[in-house]
C-alpha cells in the first residue's frame, strides 16, 4: 500500500514538473521570437543580454553587415584626458594594464579630436545573424570557466585583441604580468584569472581542478610564426628537398625582429590536462613578409608565400592531430583528461592597415584598394585565401580548425587604429570587441556545446 501511494505521489509530481518546464519551454521560445525581431546589437557598457537563437551566425552572415552610428555610452562630447577613452567606450577599466594608453588610441593629445566619434559606430551583422544575441561580459566570463578558456595564438595585432577582451570583462577578471614596474619583454606570456573578489565567483559552477589563481581564462603568448625560426629554417630545407642544388643560404631569416615559440612549446600548454583551455584563436601573416624571410627561396613575396603555404599546412596537420587525441581521450573518458568538450582552433584572417589611416573619422562603406603595397598589406589577402582553402569544411582534413572570414568589418574602419601606426587597432572602437563577441557566438553553437 506503501508503495503504491509513493509510486502515485511520484507519478503526480512528476506530471506536475512536465507540466511547469513544458510552460517554461514555451514562454522562453515565445520570448526569444520576440526578441529576434530587431537587429542584434553590442550595448554599451558590455554588460546587456538578449536571449539567443540556437542557430549560428554564420561568418560569411556575420562579415556581411554595416557599421551603424550610435550614442557611446558618455554624455560628453569631447575628449579632455586619456581616462576619457574608457568612458567612451562604455568600460569600467581594464584588467592588463601594457600599454593602456596605446591599446585605447589616447596617447597623443594632438588626436583627441578623433574622440568620441571612433566609438560611436557598432557592427550590425546581416539579416541572417538575427537572434545572435549581445555581449554579455558576465555570461562570458561564466563561459570561460565552465566552457574553458581562450589561448591566443598571433602577433601584436593578437596582442590588441587581448586587451581589449581585459577591458570587457573587468572588473570580473585581473592580468598578469604587471607591467607598471616598468620592465616588460614582448614575449612574456600574459594572462587573465578570474578575480576572487567578483560576485560571479558564488554564480559559477567550477571544473575539477579549478584552481582561482592558477587557471587562466586567457593566455596570450606572443607566437609570430606558429613556429620557431629553427623549425622554419627546417621546414624551408625540406621544401626544397627534391632540388638538385642545395639553398645557397639556407639561413632564411634576416636580423629583423621577431617573437615566437616552437609549437610543441604551446601546443603542450594548450592541451595539458591541468589547464582550462577549450579554444584556440589564431591569427598569423603581418609578419611574414621578405624583410624577415629576407634568404627565402624563390626570393621575394612570392617565395615567402609559398613557404608560408607549405607551413600552414604542417601546423595544421600537427594541430589536428593533437585535436584527435583529445577529442578520443574526451569520449573514452580518459582520467587524466576532465569532463568537458573536445577542444577545437578558430583562424581569424590577418588584417592589412589602412593607407593615411588618421586622415580618416568615420567607417568606409565599401573596402577601398591600396594605392601601394606597405609592408606585405596589398598580398594579406593571398595569405587569408591559403587558410580559407585549406580549413574548408567541405574539403578539409581538420574538422576541429574552424576558418572564421570576419575580417571585412575591420577592413571598413580606417578610423579604429592606434596614434602611432595603421596596423594596431584601438580598443573600443568595436573593431576588437566584435572579433570577441563573434569567436564567443561561433564556439558556443558548435554541436558538441549544444
Amino acid at each position: 500500500m506503501t508503495g503504491a501511494l509513493s509510486t502515485r505521489f511520484t507519478r503526480v509530481r512528476k506530471r506536475t514538473w512536465l507540466t511547469f518546464l513544458s510552460a517554461f519551454c514555451v514562454l522562453y521560445t515565445l520570448s526569444s521570437l520576440s526578441d529576434s525581431v530587431s537587429l542584434p546589437q553590442i550595448n554599451y557598457p558590455w554588460s546587456t543580454t538578449a536571449p539567443e537563437s540556437s542557430r549560428v551566425c554564420t561568418p560569411e552572415a556575420y562579415a556581411g553587415g554595416h557599421w551603424a552610428q550610435r550614442p557611446t555610452a558618455s554624455n560628453a562630447t569631447r575628449m579632455s584626458r586619456p581616462q576619457d577613452a574608457l568612458a567612451f567606450a562604455g568600460f569600467e577599466g581594464c584588467a592588463c594594464n601594457r600599454k593602456s594608453d596605446w591599446n585605447l588610441a589616447s596617447d597623443k593629445e594632438e588626436q583627441y579630436d578623433r574622440f568620441p566619434q571612433a566609438q560611436s559606430w557598432e557592427w550590425i551583422p546581416g539579416e541572417e545573424c538575427q537572434g545572435m544575441g549581445r555581449l554579455d561580459k558576465e555570461k562570458l566570463v561564466k563561459d570561460l570557466v565552465e566552457g574553458g578558456g581562450w589561448y591566443f595564438v598571433g602577433d601584436s595585432v593578437t596582442g590588441n585583441h587581448f586587451f581589449s577582451l581585459s577591458c570587457i570583462l573587468y572588473p570580473h577578471v585581473i592580468s598578469t604580468p604587471d607591467y607598471t614596474s616598468g620592465s616588460f619583454h614582448r614575449g612574456w606570456p600574459q594572462n587573465l584569472y578570474l578575480s576572487p573578489s567578483s560576485p560571479l565567483v558564488d554564480k559559477i559552477t567550477f571544473p575539477k581542478n579549478f584552481n582561482i589563481s592558477s587557471t587562466a581564462l586567457v593566455t596570450f603568448p606572443r607566437i609570430d610564426l606558429l613556429f620557431s625560426q629553427k623549425q622554419l629554417v627546417e621546414i624551408h630545407k625540406e621544401m626544397h628537398a627534391a632540388r638538385r642544388t642545395p639553398l645557397e643560404d639556407a639561413s632564411l631569416f634576416s636580423d629583423e625582429a621577431t617573437w615566437t615559440l616552437p609549437i610543441e612549446e604551446y601546443l603542450a600548454e594548450f592541451f595539458a590536462p591541468s589547464a582550462n583551455y577549450a579554444t584556440m584563436v589564431v591569427s598569423t601573416a603581418g609578419h611574414w613578409r621578405p624583410s624577415l624571410f629576407s634568404k627565402v627561396s624563390p626570393e621575394g613575396l612570392d617565395g615567402v608565400i609559398a613557404l608560408f603555404e607549405f607551413a600552414m599546412k604542417r601546423w595544421a596537420d600537427t594541430l589536428q592531430a593533437a585535436l584527435t587525441k583529445d577529442q578520443k581521450a574526451v569520449l573514452e573518458g580518459d582520467p587524466n583528461w576532465p569532463a568537458r568538450p573536445p577542444k577545437r582552433a578558430v583562424v581569424r584572417p590577418y588584417l592589412p592597415g589602412h593607407e593615411s589611416c588618421h586622415n580618416f573619422r568615420a567607417p568606409w562603406t565599401e573596402v577601398q584598394p591600396f594605392q601601394g603595397n606597405r609592408y606585405n598589406w596589398g598580398e594579406i589577402w593571398r595569405y587569408n585565401k591559403i587558410f580559407e582553402t585549406l580549413l574548408d569544411p567541405k574539403t578539409s582534413k581538420y574538422p576541429n580548425i574552424h576558418y572564421l572570414g570576419i575580417d571585412r568589418p575591420a577592413r571598413l574602419r580606417p578610423d579604429a587604429h592606434t596614434t602611432g601606426d595603421c596596423l594596431h587597432i584601438m580598443t573600443g572602437a568595436g573593431v576588437l570587441e566584435g572579433w570577441t563577441h563573434y569567436i564567443w557566438h561561433y564556439v558556443t553553437h558548435l554541436p558538441y556545446r549544444q
